[in-house]
Parts: structure tokens; sequence; C-alpha cells
């Protein structure tokens, strides 16, 4: 059995900043629990995880997203 390798989402769709306005996008990489979800889940290359975590983590301090779900 072969392991497929994810490819990024973004950099399949030529994506050059995440935007931490854009929450419908920052929701499909954050768990139930309101974690940033592991790049090896989702298939986002390292720069792009870099970029994500960052957005996720603003949009947080801005109130668009929760810190924690109950």
């Amino acid at each position: 059995m072969t392991m497929r390798m994810k490819q990024c989402v973004f950099c399949s769709q030529n994506v050059q900043i995440i935007d931490y306005r854009n929450v419908e996008v920052l929701r499909r990489f954050v768990s139930g629990q309101a974690k940033i979800v592991d790049p090896r889940h989702t298939g986002v290359c390292a720069k792009h995880q870099r970029e994500l975590s960052k957005s996720i983590k603003r949009a947080r301090t801005m109130g668009l997203l929760p810190f924690v779900r109950h």
C-alpha cells in the first residue's frame, strides 16, 4: 500500500497571502476544539502552514475566531 502525498491547497490555487479576515477558509484548518490542525492531516506545505497559523492567531485576537470551544 503506497501512501499518497497531499498537495498544498494554497500552492495549487496559487495563493500568495492568507487573509485573516477570510474566516470560512480559516475554519477548515481549525479542529472542533478550536485547535490549529496539524499539516500532516491537512496537507499544507510548511510555508503556508506558518502563514496560516499567523492568520488564525490574528483572527482570534480580532475576535473573528474563538480561542476555545466548550
